[in-house]
Formats: structure tokens, sequence, C-alpha cells
């Protein structure tokens, strides 16, 4: 059914994506399907690589302990962006189709107040990705 899984992550909350990596990485073996690891980050130093070549060898150092843990095929995808803050549901967009995928796990927050002024970023990926989205809960 699928044939390319994207997951976004954020090297510096991994625990936090726990549910939604395992989640994917049953899938990608009932399908036999690769998973891409989406990282978005700047070209300025921050908290968790001094520059993108450096986020990209930590990202795919990720998805190769992913591969190893899950059995399963992994790739590492670092995504630019000016300010990743502002602009990350944009890269995660660019990012499904660079890719090629045709099914997103993401993990998601507890919804809050906040939740009705801004979507989520999962929210608006459902809301506007041409391909399936799944939202996993902590």
């Amino acid at each position: 059914m699928f044939k390319r899984i994207m997951v976004p992550v954020d090297l510096a909350h991994i625990e936090r994506l726990r549910s939604a990596l395992d989640c994917a990485a049953d899938l990608a073996k009932l399908y036999n399907v690769p998973i891409y690891y989406v990282g978005v980050t700047s070209t300025a130093p921050g908290q968790v690589a001094h520059n993108p070549e450096e986020f990209g060898q930590k990202l795919g150092a990720f998805a190769e302990a992913e591969a190893s843990k899950h059995s399963v095929e992994t790739s590492a995808h670092a995504a630019i962006a000016h300010d990743p803050t502002t602009e990350i549901d944009d890269a995660l967009m660019r990012a499904i189709d660079e890719i090629g995928a045709d099914l997103v796990v993401m993990a998601s927050h507890i919804p809050n107040v906040i939740d009705h002024i801004w979507p989520s970023h999962g929210g608006k990926l459902a809301e506007h990705a041409k391909c399936s989205v799944m939202v996993v809960r902590a």
C-alpha cells in the first residue's frame, strides 16, 4: 500500500517522538518499505549542530541506529530553512515532494488552548499534504 514513509524528527527531543518512531518502524516492516527521517535545520549554529553538514551527519547516525534497532531500511534527509521555527511546515511539505513520500508518520502533542490560535504542525500537514498523514499521540 505505501512505498515511502517520511518521519519528521527533532534530534533535540527524540524521546518525545518514540511512539511515532516505533509506529513508523512497524508500518515499514508491514509494508516492507523504507523510512525517511527528515530533520529541519538552519545554516546558523544551533542546539544540535554547528552547521548543516554536522546536522546531516547526526541525522544520518540517528537513521542508522533506528535501522539497526528495528531491522528496517532508513535514510536521512536534512531540510534547510532560514528560520526553522517559522518555516518548518513549508520545509516538511517540500521534503514530502523531494522524497516522494506517500505516508507521513509524525508525533503530536496533547492539544491545548494555543492550538485554537495556531494550528499544529501535524494538523497543517494533514490538511495540505498530498499524501496520507498519521499523527501519533504519545
